[in-house]
């Protein structure tokens, strides 16, 4: 390679972290340490500050795991290769359904290593652009909601959601510190977070645990009231009956 591969280390663990260094410091001018985490969180972010070539991540990890940062990170316009280094075998089927490009468990010998890194140089940016485009399409339900702005990629946690407002083909997130647009439709939105939230109108989804209250006004329209939320939310009729049953079992 005429540019050594940019690496970035994901792991909660400093030993485990100092481990990967050490393998790495052994290829020399052929890698990069572009910088290390200690969550998937922050594995997101500093994926999108220093465009590293791979990611070496671990998957049980606080604020948020390896399964879900690898979903955010495939979203990116130009995605980096993961590797997970775990020590749990049991979660080999969903990296790979992240399109992770290896997966070794701890501890991870430079030899596993060494063939994990080649197998990722092997895959350009355009080809693993594609291939998480497809993954893209099968999304699972996650903790958080995943926003382009113009700082990025922003992750808005899904508890701090409160609702989703359909206008045209862009659907805005209302939460708990501002609102932001997303490309996800209502229905897709409905369709991953159902536990959650509720259709209240055909361009509006809540928070089942913020609702508050149903109400009527003088001319037969319906409202929810949501906590944390000044402003009552309009209801259309074919919605009311099941929101009513609902309530009742919250």
């Amino acid at each position: 390679m005429d540019e050594p591969m940019k690496i970035l280390i994901v792991d909660n663990d400093p030993q485990a972290r100092q481990q990967l260094r050490q393998i790495i410091d052994q290829f020399g001018q052929f890698t990069e340490l572009a910088s290390e985490a200690d969550n998937g969180r922050d594995a997101v972010d500093l994926c999108q500050q220093y465009q590293p070539d791979i990611v070496l991540m671990d998957i049980p990890m606080p604020t948020m795991n390896g399964l879900e940062a690898a979903r955010h990170i495939s979203t990116m316009e130009q995605p980096p290769a993961v590797i997970f280094c775990t020590n749990h075998d049991q979660h080999a089927l969903a990296a790979f359904a992240v399109q992770a490009v290896g997966y070794l468990l701890k501890p991870v010998s430079p030899g596993a290593l060494v063939q994990a890194l080649q197998r990722a140089s092997r895959l350009n940016r355009a080809q693993l652009a594609w291939l998480n485009h497809r993954e893209a399409t099968l999304r699972q339900e996650s903790g958080h909601i995943a926003a382009r702005t113009v700082r990025g990629l922003e992750l808005i946690p899904l508890d701090d959601v409160l609702f989703f407002m359909a206008d045209n083909k862009y659907v805005t997130v209302h939460h708990r510190h501002g609102e932001v647009l997303i490309d996800d439709s209502l229905k897709t939105l409905e369709e991953n977070h159902a536990r959650h939230f509720v259709r209240i109108h055909r361009n509006a989804l809540v928070r089942r645990d913020a609702i508050e209250s149903l109400s009527r006004d003088e001319q037969g329209h319906s409202f929810i009231h949501l906590r944390e939320l000044p402003q009552p939310l309009s209801v259309s009729r074919r919605h009311v009956a099941t929101l009513k049953r609902m309530m009742r079992t919250l």
